[in-house]
């Protein structure tokens, strides 16, 4: 799928089709198109994708989603998390291999961007997440899923659920498989002129 359609395709997803199976080899190359491709902050590729697999797990988290049905109907469900300290655990595995002077400036830089600057660690686990999870919903749509981020859900009992370190942060979830039934229209999007700003506010 082209690119642009699937920007224009992707729509949140509420219905699934619970009799539609993905393989555990389909689920893992859809999540690492995310993975090798997704930009991050400092390449500390933040995000920790938790892919709940085991039916009791999914029942629980449906649970404490409020019911929410495309917990258990999707093919897929990912609890996206991410490592706060990343900045301290990978930066050295992740730059390792480039060169002297690269490593001699990025590492101090990343340290003293992160260092006791815990709003800081937990926003850029965020937007890295954020970022990691659109493009694994595009990937999902370009080869014919559908797909629903969601944050309604209780983050401390998913947290529970599936036995979150303490250095971790949800960002949110991830349900992909295939659509069923009609979108709903798309409604109330703010024009062009409303929203950007050139230059200043």
């Amino acid at each position: 799928m082209n690119t642009l359609d699937a920007i224009q395709q992707r729509r949140a997803t509420k219905q699934f089709d619970t009799q539609h199976v993905m393989t555990l080899d389909e689920k893992k190359a859809l999540l690492n198109i995310a993975l090798q491709n997704a930009p991050s902050a400092f390449n500390l590729q933040h995000w920790r994708p938790v892919l709940i697999e085991d039916r009791t797990q999914r029942e629980k988290i449906r649970q404490a989603a409020w019911g929410q049905p495309q917990v258990t109907d999707a093919s897929m469900l990912i609890v996206l998390c991410g490592d706060l300290s990343s900045w301290q655990s990978q930066a050295k595995n992740i730059w390792g291999q480039a060169s002297e002077p690269v490593q001699q400036y990025l590492l101090p830089a990343i340290d003293q961007y992160y260092r006791d600057k815990e709003q800081v660690q937990r926003d850029e686990v965020m937007r890295s997440s954020g970022i990691f999870a659109q493009t694994l919903m595009l990937a999902a749509k370009a080869q014919g899923y559908d797909s629903c981020p969601m944050d309604g859900f209780d983050f401390d009992a998913v947290g529970e659920i599936i036995n979150k370190p303490a250095n971790y942060q949800i960002a949110l979830m991830v349900a992909i498989g295939k659509g069923i039934g009609e979108h709903y229209p798309r409604i109330g999007k703010l024009p062009f002129d409303e929203v950007v700003k050139i230059d200043r506010f």
